[in-house]
């Protein structure tokens, strides 16, 4: 299948070539054709699946055939649960965004920054990307409205419910048409999903992508058993002694993300964490130091990891686990992406082992867990 019998415009596919995309990815081939007819949408996919272009490139499609425009009301709304992701998607659609016949605004709106600037750029802006807090004090001034919202896309459905969005998002409902389209993307179907898909979905396509077990399998797996104590001194042994470059670190809590970046800095590591209560300043540079090359290892929670889209980063390491298999999942689809090998390290405790048992199990693959007691760690 091509991206042209999607129904894309010759501008839009263009720039696609430009970028080095020749084919559609399969949620993309499924959702863009749906979305161009007007229909709702239910998408679950992984991470790294192509979401962002399967409902980017048709609401552009859309937006540039329709001129007819108040200042100040949107007719594309985008919501997700990160400024980090707000940013991303906002590049993404932007990027695509340049070549079309009609120029269509857009803009990624996100807390943590001044309000004035966003206030004063949403001038004629269509597609609007937007963190819930930061949309609704936008609202509450008058800077945006949402009453000529014709489709309405949350994406990263699963964290926007799990993070205690869910009044904000209430109050974001009351604010849109009650005729609009609506699509959900999300990387797992949760109990919320579900819920939120009955109440919002009318007719919905419904598009549930499992993961390729050949890009899994492009991702080496390594597992090492240590002590507690020894799992600082292991993590910089890993990164010194196998010359790691460019490696994302996964931790359970913002608190840790900065303990454990802190350690690898004290020890010559390059390193830095990213969480939430970081201000945006700090975040947006640690991440654009990583994604040039500059900054050699970066220490995040999950959440802030959404943010994230490298196409060929070369590792990632669990340094604690995640709770579900699903991001477990989703933090190794990190590495091993656009058909490169990947390295995927996750370091255990003998508390962990039951833990990973069942993770491996989901996954329907198991990595060797390598004792490491007669490796010196003295210096690390």
């Amino acid at each position: 299948m091509s991206f042209k019998s999607l129904g894309l415009s010759s501008a839009i596919i263009s720039k696609l070539r430009q970028q080095d995309f020749t084919a559609p990815s399969p949620i993309q081939s499924k959702a863009i054709p749906a979305i161009l007819k007007g229909q709702d949408l239910l998408g679950i996919a992984q991470t790294g699946s192509g979401k962002t272009l399967a409902y980017g490139l048709p609401l552009l499609m859309k937006l540039v055939g329709d001129e007819d425009y108040k200042n100040r009301h949107a007719k594309a709304l985008v919501l997700v649960p990160t400024r980090e992701l707000a940013q991303q998607v906002h590049e993404v659609i932007e990027l695509y965004a340049q070549n079309l016949q009609r120029r269509v605004k857009t803009m990624a709106v996100y807390g943590g920054v001044s309000i004035n600037p966003q206030m004063i750029g949403l001038q004629n802006v269509e597609l609007l990307v937007a963190t819930p807090g930061r949309l609704l004090d936008l609202t509450t001034s008058k800077a945006i409205r949402l009453s000529e919202v014709r489709t309405f896309v949350m994406d990263e459905a699963d964290k926007l419910l799990n993070l205690g969005f869910k009044e904000e998002l209430n109050e974001i409902l009351k604010l849109l048409p009650s005729h609009k389209q609506c699509l959900l993307f999300s990387a797992t179907l949760s109990e919320d999903v579900q819920n939120i898909k009955a109440l919002l979905l009318k007719d919905p396509v419904i598009i549930n992508i499992i993961p390729d077990k050949k890009s899994v399998d492009l991702i080496q797996q390594e597992s090492y058993l240590v002590t507690e104590e020894k799992k600082g001194p292991f993590l910089r042994y890993l990164i010194k002694e196998q010359h790691l470059e460019q490696v994302l670190v996964f931790t359970s809590s913002g608190r840790n993300a900065e303990k454990v970046a802190h350690k690898l800095m004290k020890n010559g590591i390059d390193a830095s964490p990213i969480h939430g209560k970081l201000s945006q300043g700090a975040r947006s540079s640690a991440l654009s130091r990583f994604k040039s090359k500059t900054l050699r290892v970066l220490v995040a929670t999950d959440l802030l990891s959404r943010g994230i889209d490298i196409p060929f980063m070369p590792c990632i390491i669990n340094y604690e686990l995640p709770r579900s298999p699903k991001d477990f999942i989703h933090r190794i689809g990190r590495t091993g992406r656009a058909g490169s090998p990947g390295l995927a390290i996750s370091i255990l405790t003998s508390e962990d082992l039951h833990h990973f048992k069942v993770i491996q199990k989901k996954m329907g693959l198991w990595a060797t867990i390598t004792e490491t007691e007669e490796i010196n760690l003295h210096g690390y």
